[in-house]
């Protein structure tokens, strides 16, 4: 729905709170992402752990150490985005998912939907990356 006036056309739908069906909707998203990533972290992890691979030639064993460094990579990213979800289930349960934390507005539906545990709008978002990569030059 969308409020206009001769000066300002707000959609309304941008300035309401999550209803909770949305919430339950984000939190069985949220939890469902998360016992996934757990159970693969935790089996790459086995297996990792149980490789005993031994190579004779030096070639094999440095590509294994390769594939080995970028898996664990992967996984790290993996690890960091179950942080990030649990964040974002304990948002939910204390009322302030779905609300920017730099700029405190509300975050839109759509970019939740894209990106379930931002924690920022997409003109926040937009401001940081861009002081980011005006900055990332200096020393």
């Amino acid at each position: 729905m969308t409020l206009q006036s001769s000066h300002l056309s707000v959609d309304i739908s941008t300035l309401m709170p999550l209803r909770r069906e949305k919430i339950e909707k984000y939190r069985k998203q949220l939890q469902s992402r998360r016992d996934a990533l757990a159970e693969d972290l935790h089996l790459a992890t086995l297996q990792l752990i149980q490789d005993e691979s031994v190579y004779t030639d030096s070639m094999d064993q440095a590509a294994a150490e390769t594939d080995k460094t970028f898996a664990l990579r992967m996984k790290n990213r993996e690890r960091d985005a179950l942080f990030q979800i649990d964040k974002a289930i304990r948002r939910l349960g204390d009322g302030s998912f779905g609300k920017c934390q730099r700029c405190a507005e509300p975050i839109s539906e759509a970019r939740i939907d894209a990106f379930p545990f931002t924690t920022l709008c997409i003109d926040c978002k937009v401001e940081l990356e861009s002081e980011e990569h005006r900055f990332s030059g200096r020393h």
